[in-house]
């Protein structure tokens, strides 16, 4: 057992759509959509210890995606996350601290697997623990991806819309991602898929957003004050929609801001999960 320390970033991740494929094996259950990666995300370190457990942002977290990575390792270790994005909100901080925590185990511990080894265990371990569907996957590749099938990368096709993006982003509140998935999700998948075949025919961010609105109201998704949130920044001419799964506006530029709100304001990101020395 080291006594090291191993780290990794992996970036935030906003869903704007989505469709949902159940399967009785992990690693070829998930989600098929699009979205955003992120400039912010969440840094994990990983460190050899008697017993397991998990803190984010110096307070103790019972985020079980993270614990079953560990128990896949066969390891047991502290993990310690810090993010500034907002939890329970829709920036995948689930996903993340799963695979920070695959990337950095294995990395302090010697694993020797390889990165698409890590992946699926991390995205085995969020679908397991309901906890979200396609975020590790994204977060892994980096950029603006497309998912065009679900599952671990042995399953799984990504693509991506080639182009880099100025986000900003305004949290209402959290939304439990466990709620919506447990209840029909039949019309949020039809919709998921609709939305999916005009990204691939027309892979712009103009289409991306425009589907990502059109997906959130037909998913019954909206609530009112973030509908108005979006109808605010639509009416300054901007391009905005809600965040999969939360209570969160993202728009392109300066979208936000124009439309009068106290916005934070990133960056798409474009290298994926990587370790930090």
């Amino acid at each position: 057992m080291s006594d090291e320390v191993g780290r990794a970033f992996v970036p935030g991740h906003i869903t704007g759509f989505f469709s949902i494929h159940e399967d009785d094996d992990p690693e070829r259950a998930g989600s098929r959509g699009a979205g955003l990666t992120l400039s912010e995300g969440v840094t994990v370190t990983v460190e050899p210890a008697a017993e397991t457990s998990i803190d984010l942002n110096g307070e103790f977290a019972a985020v079980e995606s993270g614990r079953r990575v560990l128990d896949d390792l066969d390891l047991t270790a502290r993990i310690s996350a810090e993010t500034t994005l907002p939890l329970g909100a829709g920036f995948g901080i689930s996903g993340a601290l799963a695979l920070g925590t695959a990337f950095a185990a294995n990395d302090v511990f010697g694993g020797g697997r390889s990165e698409n080894e890590l992946v699926t265990i991390a995205h085995g371990a969020e679908v397991e623990a309901g906890t979200g569907l396609g975020d590790v996957v994204a977060q892994a590749r980096g950029g603006i991806p497309i998912r065009l099938e679900p599952g671990a990368p042995a399953h799984n096709r990504l693509d991506g819309v080639p182009t880099r993006a100025n986000i900003e982003y305004l949290s209402l509140g959290e939304l439990s991602t466990a709620e919506v998935l447990s209840g029909s999700t039949t019309r949020l998948s039809e919709a998921g898929v609709e939305a999916l075949v005009a990204l691939v025919n027309e892979p712009t961010m103009e289409t991306f957003m425009e589907q990502s609105n059109e997906f959130a109201e037909r998913a019954e998704l909206l609530t009112d004050e973030v509908r108005d949130v979006i109808e605010d920044v639509h009416d300054e001419g901007g391009q905005a929609s809600m965040a999969m799964l939360g209570k969160t506006v993202f728009a392109l530029d300066s979208g936000l801001s124009d439309a009068g709100y106290d916005a934070n304001a990133c960056r798409t990101h474009h290298a994926g999960a990587t370790l930090i020395e």
